[in-house]
């Protein structure tokens, strides 16, 4: 059985030197990790300077695993709309935004 290879997303540090996986969340708040089946629909989705990896299927649950991510989603959907900057309740104003929220993903 050939082994499908998903594109995987990385961050890296300054030097390039090391790569940690990207995870995500679910709509229902479960973290999950994302692959793409090719690099051009990584790119559509989370623009062209995402480093990516490539993993087998078997390679990415042995390393989401240990961490409680037991799903996986390959060539995902946004479907969270673009979130406006909010204050928090009791902030001022002027006071620093509250943190955006993680990118929400769907089942295909």
């Amino acid at each position: 059985m050939a082994c499908v290879v998903w594109h995987v997303p990385v961050t890296t540090t300054g030097t390039g030197s090391t790569a940690a996986l990207r995870l995500f969340r679910m709509r229902d708040g479960r973290r999950c990790a994302v692959g793409f089946s090719s690099p051009e629909a990584l790119a559509a989705l989370l623009g062209p300077a995402q480093a990516y990896t490539e993993l087998g299927e078997a390679a990415l649950r042995v390393l989401t695993g240990p961490l409680g991510v037991d799903t996986l989603v390959l060539d995902p959907g946004l479907v969270a709309p673009p979130v406006a900057t909010a204050v928090a309740p009791g902030a001022s104003p002027g006071a620093a935004p509250a943190p955006a929220p993680t990118v929400h993903l769907q089942h295909r």
